[in-house]
């Protein structure tokens, strides 16, 4: 095969399996097993495999298409509107710039959740991927799709992510030692922490930013009480019922985001206290459900539209001017606040 591109035959022939389950693979088709998927991708990646992708697009008339790849475990119930929110911004500069915006949602906890990532660009579909976390922060699968000739930019990626690829997001540790700071201003010094999924780098920074405030305060760190969520409703009135059955009780009870915030808030409801007088809440992101909830969620701002629409550019920018303006790992900070509602409050004396 010296000198010759290779085929979709060539992947079949050395993965062992037929033409069709290759086109299956690459296409993300269904009724694939795991140990078949990884057969092909590791062809795919010995071959050094691409589609003609422009003779694809001649041939179908397709738009130029981003991926926009979520983490999401399918088996619990899905973050409120952070995903609606993101794909909402990037679907609207991608309509801008002439692309097609594509979603896909993929296990963070499956086995196999780098290849499926890496088979979105093996199929020739898409120019571009946008990657949340915590794939954005999934350093090796950053590089193998952007060695297969993708672009790629990160949302809310931590260290080691943006230092491989354009990241967006706001800064996470001085929005949770914000939080922190406004609740300390307003006399708390006994708190409640709820964290979310494990290894969500942006959602930690969160956390240490909250600890950050508790030490320039004079404030003993480790009498924080901590439990950890799954971003998810659910996940909050757990945690929540834990934090609340300490004593002595947390006058304040922090959570990463608002669908957790709003599980917390059921919880306080259920055992007979009230919010803000026996314990505020607050929350992070400023989605719909922290203004429809009773009370109204105080709650940290984090423009997820914006986000989304930042991201879309400049995977658009790295596509359409390769050349002049390659993919740098830059890192565009977008701006944060505190929304004051009816949750927080001064503790009772």
């Amino acid at each position: 095969m010296a000198g010759e591109k290779p085929t979709i035959d060539d992947v079949a022939r050395v993965a062992g399996v037929g033409r069709t389950t290759v086109s299956r693979v690459l296409n993300q088709g269904p009724n694939v097993r795991p140990e078949v998927r990884d057969k092909v991708m590791q062809a795919v990646d010995a071959l050094g495999y691409r589609v003609n992708e422009q003779a694809r697009s001649l041939a179908s008339g397709a738009k130029r298409e981003i991926a926009l790849v979520h983490a999401s475990n399918l088996d619990t119930e899905p973050n409120s509107y952070y995903n609606a929110g993101l794909e909402l911004g990037a679907m609207r500069a991608c309509a801008e710039h002439g692309f097609h915006l594509t979603n896909h949602n993929i296990n963070q906890n499956a086995p196999d959740r780098s290849v499926r990532v890496r088979a979105l660009l093996a199929a020739g579909r898409y120019e571009g991927v946008i990657l949340t976390p915590p794939f954005s922060d999934d350093v090796a699968l950053i590089r193998a799709v952007r060695a297969g000739g993708a672009a790629v930019v990160s949302i809310s990626a931590g260290p080691d992510g943006r230092a491989v690829a354009p990241s967006v997001g706001i800064d996470d540790f001085e929005a949770g030692r914000d939080i922190a700071a406004y609740l300390i201003g307003l006399g708390h010094r006994r708190f409640g922490f709820i964290l979310g999924i494990e290894g969500h780098v942006s959602a930690e920074g969160r956390f240490a930013g909250f600890l950050k405030a508790l030490e320039q305060a004079g404030l003993p760190a480790d009498e924080v009480v901590v439990e950890r969520g799954k971003f998810t409703f659910h996940s909050g009135i757990a945690c929540a019922e834990a934090i609340l059955a300490r004593s002595p009780r947390p006058t304040a009870l922090v959570c990463a985001n608002d669908d957790m915030a709003a599980g917390a808030t059921l919880t306080v409801h259920k055992s007979g206290l009230e919010i803000p007088r026996d314990i505020s809440v607050t929350g992070f992101d400023d989605t719909p459900v922290s203004e429809i909830i009773w009370p109204p969620l105080t709650t940290v701002h984090q423009p997820i539209r914006e986000m989304g629409r930042r991201a879309a550019e400049l995977a658009i920018e790295a596509v359409t001017d390769r050349e002049r303006r390659p993919a740098r790992p830059t890192l565009d900070l977008i701006p944060h606040h505190i929304v004051e509602r009816e949750s927080a409050a001064s503790p009772r004396t």
